[in-house]
Parts: C-alpha cells; sequence; structure tokens
C-alpha cells in the first residue's frame, strides 16, 4: 500500500510534466507559424516594392525618352543626346547645387553600377548641366548612362557626348 501511495504522487508528476512538453511543443509550433507568414509577409512585400520600383523606372524611361527607340533615333542624327528634367512640383527652391558636389556623387554612382563601373564616363558638371563624354558598348548603356546621371540631385539636364565602341 505505501508503495501505491509513493507511485500515485509521481504518476501526478509525470502526468503534468507531459502536459507542459506539450504545451511547450504547441508554443514552438506557433511562433514557428508565425516567423513563417512574417516570412512570406516580408517576401510579399519585398516583391512588391520592387514591382512598384521596376515600374518607376520604366516611367522615368518613358518620361525623359530613354527607350532604345528613341536614344538610337537621337543618336543617328549626330550622337549628341541631352535630356532635361520636367520641374517638379514643390521642388525645393533656393537650393544650390555645388558642380564639384554633382561629379562626385554622379562619378561614385557610376562607378557602384554594375553595368557602368567599368566603363570610362568622364563626368563635368555645370549649373545643373552634367556633359557625360566616353565610350560604351551599346546605346542602351548611353540611356542607362542618363538616367543615372537625371535621377541625381541637382542635375536638371544631361548632355550626353557618349559614343559606341566599334567592335
Amino acid at each position: 500500500m505505501k508503495k501505491l501511495f509513493l507511485v500515485l504522487p509521481l504518476l501526478g508528476l509525470l502526468i503534468v510534466g507531459c502536459e507542459k512538453k506539450s504545451e511547450t511543443a504547441t508554443e514552438a509550433q506557433t511562433l514557428a507559424d508565425k516567423s513563417e507568414k512574417a516570412v512570406k509577409d516580408a517576401a510579399e512585400m519585398t516583391k512588391a516594392a520592387a514591382i512598384d520600383a521596376k515600374d518607376a523606372v520604366g516611367d522615368k524611361l518613358v518620361e525623359w525618352k530613354l527607350t532604345p527607340s528613341d536614344l538610337k533615333a537621337d543618336f543617328e542624327k549626330g550622337g549628341r543626346i541631352v535630356r532635361s528634367k520636367a520641374a517638379v512640383a514643390g521642388a525645393r527652391t533656393g537650393e544650390v547645387f555645388d558642380n564639384a558636389r554633382i561629379v562626385t556623387v554622379l562619378n561614385a554612382k557610376l562607378l557602384a553600377d554594375s553595368r557602368l563601373s567599368a566603363l570610362k564616363i568622364n563626368v563635368d558638371a555645370d549649373a545643373g548641366v552634367v556633359t557625360l563624354k566616353g565610350t560604351v558598348k551599346s546605346i542602351e548603356l548611353i540611356g542607362h548612362a542618363i538616367r543615372v546621371a537625371l535621377d541625381t540631385d541637382g542635375v536638371n539636364q544631361v548632355v550626353s557626348l557618349l559614343t559606341l565602341q566599334t567592335p
């Protein structure tokens, strides 16, 4: 009988311990499910942001007439391609951009761009007008360099004197 009294409390502790382990496993599964949902949500948000960014770039290419057909037509007229930004509503007024700062920022952007970093593109700036000189491999790279320049604070107009490499 004494053995039964000793076994019953131990059996009770064992059952309570199993229930706690079961609760812990359930909590862990719930956390895993929440984590998985958070990762999926983050992936969806990233995908949506990438699509929005791609659409914004596409809109800029059309707005700035940087599509391959636009560029090719201008390039064939003499190699000089000039693009300007439209005045932005609510743009900062009275802000002066130093030519040296524009050149430095644009050179850094060109160097950081995987498609343009290996190319020797000379950048000059004067009162918001940037001139690009050098040689590139394709008309698409000319457009890409112009887009990068137009997308730089302080740049109002880009004059491309970039030429195409001969094969």
